[in-house]
């Protein structure tokens, strides 16, 4: 694998319950839309579960994901192909953290502070139109 070993531990507060941000990590649809641009692919079961195996883009870049460990705080995907390392989720009441380490020539820490930031915004607008 090409690129620089780089680590990402980020973690903030969010108006919301941990059911409402586990289904927004857990759930497909729920992904679909806040992951944009990267995209996943069709065909994909409604919820993510441990090996489960898919590839994202965004753009020219593929990553290949596999759901390694799912509960109902915690969710571990192991990366390969444009990013050879795991991403951890943690989260409760009013807050979320992502664990984000690899080899990659990609910035880790830029994109993941930008799908934190997406992910956040869905969150607090789905809540607002409940």
């Amino acid at each position: 694998m090409l690129g620089t070993f780089q680590q990402s531990h980020l973690r903030f507060e969010i108006d919301a319950k941990a059911p409402t941000i586990r289904d927004s990590l857990l759930l497909v649809p729920h992904l679909r839309q806040w992951l944009q641009p990267q995209t996943l692919p069709p065909g994909l079961p409604e919820r993510l579960t441990p090996g489960l195996s898919f590839v994202s883009h965004l753009g020219p870049i593929a990553v290949a994901h596999q759901v390694d460990c799912v509960g109902d705080n915690y969710l571990r995907l192991l990366l390969s192909q444009g990013i050879d390392g795991f991403h951890e989720w943690y989260w409760g009441d009013g807050w979320l953290q992502s664990c984000l380490e690899g080899i990659s020539l990609l910035p880790l820490n830029l994109g993941q502070t930008a799908s934190l930031l997406r992910l956040r915004y869905f969150i607090q607008h789905c809540q607002s139109s409940d």
